[in-house]
């Protein structure tokens, strides 16, 4: 006797709202801490810190949990791949993308990475091929980039551009990031996996900075120290944990609405601490991307296709 499919989750409890939300708090402040970071730390160290502080954070609680390890080195093979998809080709172009413009900008153009995944997954897998409704609603995301980033970027490539480009580059990287986790990294525990491609990131981004840019003097100031802990155990730790946990709770279309929550935190942080103002045009942009994403979701054809409530004689 087969199964009937599961029904698309259409709504979402309270706690897992909170969830959500935490998860918007905890992605959103890394744009700022960032950008606090990279006022004495070096782009590659700053990536390094981050992996290193996450993997050891995460490592801590699966030792303390009990959780089991399985495929031995076996595994770090997957674990590499994705550390590199996920974590240090992403995050290096982000910490750098973000020497070079504001926090909250940064924030709006990596929110197209939920657009970037559902027509990379189109090409992948069968169960996902684009329909009408994604198609309309990848074009409208697209659209939006291209409004964030103005014509003007396309044909002069100064700082800001490249910068722009390079969170574009990230965001693909995140995508290509999920891609690949469908398809490799079944069977690990949520917590073993980040650990595990944290881990795999970290041995490859502690030479790197040391190379590139010498080892760290450590003699940070203390918000500098704050924001690099900061990265590491709540921006990529806990972070991952509350995104799997999203994930269990509400599925994968549902969590893709964090990528629009996470834009309007980074906004308004970057605002407050650093005084930053983004033009007409960015927030235009971010509108499309937010009704491109909720297209693709169904939410908006949902809601206007929402029967009335009969009346009662």
């Amino acid at each position: 006797m087969t199964k009937s499919p599961a029904k698309p989750q259409t709504s979402i409890s309270p706690a897992a709202w909170g969830l959500m939300g935490l998860l918007t708090l905890l992605w959103g402040c890394s744009f700022p801490a960032t950008r606090t970071a990279l006022a004495e730390v070096g782009v590659m160290t700053t990536v390094a810190f981050r992996v290193t502080g996450g993997a050891l954070a995460l490592w801590a609680i699966i030792l303390f949990r009990g959780l089991p390890v399985r495929g031995g080195w076996r595994a770090m093979l997957p674990f590499s791949i994705m550390g590199f998809l996920n974590n240090i080709l992403p995050w290096s172009l982000i910490v750098w993308g973000q020497s070079h413009i504001e926090s909250g900008l940064a924030a709006i153009l990596n929110a197209s990475t939920a657009i970037f995944s559902i027509a990379l997954a189109s090409l992948l897998f069968a169960d996902e091929r684009l329909t009408a409704r994604k198609t309309f609603g990848v074009l409208l995301g697209v659209s939006g980039v291209i409004v964030v980033m103005g014509l003007g970027a396309l044909t002069t490539l100064d700082l800001t551009s490249l910068a722009q480009l390079a969170i574009l580059g990230a965001s693909l990287s995140y995508a290509c990031a999920g891609s690949f986790a469908r398809r490799f990294l079944v069977g690990h525990p949520p917590e073993v996996a980040a650990a595990g491609m944290l881990t795999a990131s970290a041995l490859v981004m502690i030479p790197t900075a040391v190379g590139f840019e010498g080892f760290p003097h450590l003699d940070y100031l203390p918000r500098t120290w704050v924001a690099l802990l900061y990265l590491g155990i709540a921006g990529s730790a806990l972070a991952f944990m509350c995104y799997y946990r999203a994930l269990k709770l509400v599925g994968a279309g549902n969590v893709s609405l964090v990528t629009l929550m996470i834009a309007p935190v980074s906004v308004v942080l970057g605002a407050l601490i650093f005084g930053e103002s983004l033009s007409l045009s960015d927030y235009a942009g971010f509108l499309l991307l937010a009704t491109g994403l909720l297209v693709i979701d169904g939410r908006l054809e949902r809601l206007f296709r929402q029967e009335p409530t009969e009346k009662t004689a």
